[in-house]
C-alpha cells in the first residue's frame, strides 16, 4: 500500500515531484539524471519543465539550495569549512569557496565570523508556477517530414531566454530575403538542450538546403516525427504559459513521451508580427 508521502508526490506534477526530491535529499549526491529518473521523465524534459515553471534551471536551484543551507550552517558556527563543503557536495575548499563567493559576494570565512545571514541572497525552496491554461488540449497531432530551418541562433538559459523578442527583432530584415525559402512561415526552435538549462534557439524559416546561406546562420536539421500541435491564441507576451501548461500538466496526465527531437513554434499568415496578436502554433516532438 502506498504511504502518505506516496501518494502526496503521485499527485503533483514533474515539478512538484523533483522539487520534493530536491528538498528530501539535496544533502546527497544528487544529480539532473537522478531527478529525472525519480520523476520518470527524460533529463531533457525534466530540465525543460523545471525552467518553465520556476524560472530557474534545476541545477542552478540544486546548487543554490545547496550552498544555501551550507550558509546556515556556516551563520551558526560550523567549525570545520571542508565538512560543510563536502556535505554540500564540493570536493575541495577552493571549489566550494569559489561557489560560495559567486552566489553571495561573501567567503564561507566570513560568513561565519558574522554570524547572521543578512543580505544575503538566499535560495529557498522554490513554489512553482501553477497558473496553467484550461482545458488545453492538442490541436491535433500531426506527423511532419523532416524539415530544414536556418535563421539566427543564439545560446540562451532560462534566464536569459528574455532576450528572444530582440532576436526575431534582428531577423526581420533576413526574412523573405533567402535564397532557398520554403514559403511564408517563420519557425522558432528550440534544441541542444544540455543538463544545466542552456538551449539553441533559432527563430528562422524552412529552406531547401543549407548551401547559399550567410556566413551567421545556424542551421538545424529537424527530422520527421510525431508531434502534438498546440495553438496559442493570447498574445504572444503570455505565450510561456500555454508552453508551461503542456510541459507540467498536459504530458504528465496525458501518457505521451517526449522524443529527442527539436520543438518549435510555427508562426503563419494568422500571427500579426507587428502587434504581438494571434494564433501561434506549439510543435511538440511525442514517441509514435
Amino acid at each position: 500500500m502506498a504511504s502518505c508521502e506516496d501518494r502526496l508526490v503521485s499527485a503533483v506534477n514533474p515539478v512538484g515531484k523533483a522539487i520534493w526530491f530536491i528538498e528530501t535529499r539535496f544533502a546527497d549526491t544528487v544529480s539532473l539524471d537522478d531527478i529525472a529518473g525519480n520523476v520518470g521523465i527524460s533529463r531533457y524534459q525534466m530540465s525543460r519543465a523545471f525552467s518553465l515553471a520556476t524560472g530557474w534551471s534545476l541545477v542552478r536551484y540544486l546548487r543554490g539550495r545547496r550552498l544555501t543551507e551550507a550558509a546556515r550552517s556556516l551563520a551558526g558556527g560550523a567549525p570545520d569549512i571542508l565538512a560543510v563543503a563536502l556535505n554540500a557536495g564540493y570536493g575541495s575548499h577552493e571549489a566550494f569557496t569559489r561557489a560560495f563567493r559567486d552566489l553571495f559576494g561573501l567567503t564561507p570565512e566570513q560568513v561565519r565570523a558574522r554570524g547572521d545571514l543578512d543580505a544575503l541572497a538566499l535560495v529557498e525552496p522554490l513554489k512553482m508556477d501553477e497558473n496553467f491554461v484550461d482545458g488545453l488540449e492538442p490541436t491535433r497531432f500531426e506527423d511532419s517530414k523532416a524539415l530544414l530551418v536556418a535563421g539566427l541562433g543564439a545560446r540562451y538559459d532560462w534566464e536569459s531566454s528574455k532576450a528572444i523578442p530582440a532576436q526575431w527583432q534582428r531577423f526581420v530584415p533576413y526574412y523573405d530575403n533567402l535564397a532557398g525559402q520554403v514559403g511564408q512561415m517563420t519557425y522558432g526552435v528550440c534544441c541542444n538542450s544540455d543538463g544545466a538549462g542552456s538551449f539553441d534557439y533559432i527563430c528562422g524559416v524552412e529552406v531547401t538546403d543549407f548551401s547559399q546561406l550567410p556566413e551567421e546562420f545556424s542551421r538545424v536539421r529537424i527530422p520527421a516525427q510525431r508531434y502534438a500541435v498546440f495553438t496559442h491564441h493570447d498574445h504572444i507576451s503570455t505565450i510561456r504559459r500555454t508552453v508551461n501548461t503542456i510541459w507540467n500538466k498536459w504530458l504528465s496526465e496525458s501518457g505521451h513521451e517526449v522524443a529527442d527531437s527539436p520543438d518549435f513554434e510555427r508562426y503563419d499568415e494568422r500571427f500579426d508580427p507587428q502587434t504581438g496578436n494571434g494564433a501561434v502554433e506549439i510543435w511538440i516532438p511525442i514517441k509514435a
